[in-house]
């Protein structure tokens, strides 16, 4: 039987422009390569949960433009129930990804901006895309609350599990379970600051890291629900992780459980 989990957070449009080099400030790249795919950080979490098995309801909110279908695409595709408010204009994401997959991203919240705080029940996942009403309200009555503290600010929340990669840690560090990732050397889980588990990623050819912490994140939260013991549900959440870095794009490249079990089986 699958979990049920509701995902409350931004839903972007991401437009993503791959170039030989990162560009330094005040340089011109020329010679880029324009791809458009739906993204935001809780859409992303939401598609990566639903394709990894869960039953997933989205709070959001997107604009009354062109971009919002777009935007919307993946999370229909991947079957995941809407509730969703329509205003102002779409949130957008630009992405610069350099040949080595690095990434630069900056982001206009657009509609996510006004996303109002709703009650939620059951296990809840959010982000910091949306305002921080929204974030309180949203753990206030759920029976498990998950938070990816991303991009990264102190907030009076103290979820049950979060989810933060190193430099995240030095800004928002509470949290009955701490997730911090540390890249390609793999992530470690906390209870009350001592260490119960650490895994690494197998190894893979990194092509776009746009969406690798959204896979971690959404993957760990599912897995924990599933009942997995904290060193396998961390071990998977590395490898949901790596396998998004190997494929362009932010949705596109989230992994299904299969994957996931193929990758750590092989």
């Amino acid at each position: 039987m699958s979990i049920a989990l509701t995902v409350v957070g931004s839903i972007n449009l991401d437009l993503v422009l791959r170039l030989e080099h990162l560009p330094r400030p005040g340089e011109t790249v020329s010679g880029g390569v324009l791809s458009r795919f739906p993204g935001g950080k809780g859409a992303n979490q939401a598609v990566a949960a639903a394709k990894l098995g869960a039953d997933v309801r989205m709070v959001g909110a997107v604009g009354e433009d062109g971009f919002a279908e777009e935007a919307l695409v993946g999370l229909h595709a991947a079957g995941v129930e809407l509730d969703l408010v329509r205003v102002g204009t779409t949130g957008v994401a630009m992405i610069y990804v350099d040949a080595a997959g690095e990434t630069e991203i900056a982001v206009a919240p657009g509609a996510n901006a006004e996303v109002t705080p709703q009650a939620v029940s059951g296990a809840v996942l959010c982000q910091l895309e949306v305002p921080d009403a929204v974030v309180r309200e949203a753990a206030r009555a759920a029976s498990f609350f998950a938070l990816n503290a991303a991009p990264a600010r102190p907030i009076d929340v103290v979820p049950d599990l979060l989810v933060v990669n190193r430099l995240e840690h030095e800004v928002v560090s509470t949290g009955k379970l701490v997730a911090v990732t540390y890249g390609e050397e793999g992530a470690a889980l906390f209870a009350d600051g001592r260490e119960i588990a650490r895994a690494r990623p197998p190894a893979v050819t990194v092509v776009d890291g746009t969406a690798a912490g959204d896979a971690f994140t959404a993957c760990l939260v599912v897995s924990l629900l599933e009942g997995r013991e904290y060193q396998q549900a961390l071990q998977r959440a590395c490898a949901a992780g790596a396998l998004a870095a190997t494929r362009l794009g932010a949705q596109p490249s989230l992994p299904t459980a299969a994957e996931v079990d193929a990758i750590l089986s092989a």
